[in-house]
């Protein structure tokens, strides 16, 4: 690598690249592997003039009169995520991840019911389901929709995700990937203890360098890919995750640094360390969930804000109707 290599390339020597964000030209600017959505995401696209193509379609296609007003709003937004998807694959050369309804958080037979959904709508487009994650709450309801899922060969990116157990029972599961929340993690830390977190001692670098050593230790093929970045140090420390998606703003911040980028994650260095296995059924994992008070708060907190978004992403559409 030459004297003036960014960090941003420099990063996608080791690390997979995932763009967070519905802006389709940033995608193209920052050339990311893959990508990820998210309700509020969506919400915030659908809001510009320069995407309303996708929901003004999405109103023409599925406008049918005979369904309930609810089944119908239902409808259009699995075709505007379906679309805004789409157009994703369009640009990057992997995956795009598509979020179900966060209100089926604890709801399995809902959840699976959303993804296969989803999955024939990507499907009917012409798009293998290998390029489709389909993203679930870490929820054990979530998770155990995610085994069914994945047993039929639909991909579950499962997010929403703070804490080794949840991470734990989503490998045993044989999710396909999961995305530790560094950022939310950070923010709980620096509330509850009224202090600033820099580099390797940051709560959410510790939480996802954890769950990659137990990954890579016991030999799981569940892929980590960090999310929901504060700064540029926490994607710095975690440079040789298996995945890293972040935000246009933190990208272009990487794009523009040329200081030095070294590997912090590696499978060698995780087979090297003493780790107990740790064994889940459902009520062991109800309960480390319930101790750890940060993960239950941020995913209860995370799972509220993502309904948020979805409502009024049906009641806009609701308007337009």
């Amino acid at each position: 690598m030459s004297a003036s290599t960014s960090q941003l390339d420099l990063l996608k020597t080791f690390t997979k690249v995932v763009a967070d964000t519905g802006d389709f030209e940033s995608m193209r600017q920052f050339h990311p592997q893959d990508a990820t959505t998210n309700p509020s995401l969506i919400y915030q696209a659908t809001q510009k003039p320069e995407y309303r193509y996708l929901l003004d379609k999405a109103l023409t296609d599925r406008l049918n009169s005979s369904l309930p007003k609810a089944a119908q709003i239902e409808d259009i937004i699995d075709h505007v995520l379906v679309a805004f998807g789409l157009e994703i694959l369009s640009i990057v050369p992997g995956r795009v991840s598509t979020e179900t309804d966060a209100r089926l958080s604890f709801d399995t037979e809902g959840t699976i019911a959303k993804a296969r959904q989803l999955i024939a709508l990507y499907e009917a487009s012409g798009v293998s389901r290998s390029r489709i994650l389909i993203k679930i709450a870490s929820t054990w309801e979530g998770i155990k929709a995610a085994e069914v899922l994945e047993k039929e060969g639909i991909r579950c990116n499962l997010t929403l995700l703070f804490s080794l157990t949840q991470a734990i029972a989503c490998a045993e599961a044989g999710v396909q990937l999961i995305s530790p929340f560094v950022g939310r993690i950070y923010d709980w830390f620096k509330a509850a203890n009224k202090r600033d977190y820099v580099g390797a001692e940051d709560p959410g670098v510790q939480s996802v360098t954890t769950i990659y050593n137990y990954y890579k230790k016991f030999g799981y093929k569940t892929e980590v890919m960090g999310a929901s970045f504060r700064n540029l140090g926490e994607i710095t420390e975690l440079a040789g995750c298996d995945l890293l998606t972040i935000s246009p703003d933190l990208l272009a911040k990487l794009a523009a640094s040329n200081e030095p980028l070294k590997r912090k994650l590696d499978p060698a260095v995780a087979q090297t360390l003493d780790l107990q296995k740790v064994t889940l059924d459902e009520k062991t994992f109800r309960y480390l969930l319930n101790d750890d008070a940060m993960a239950t708060e941020k995913t209860d907190e995370g799972i509220r804000k993502f309904a948020v978004d979805i409502i009024k992403l049906e009641q806009f559409i609701a308007g337009l109707l």
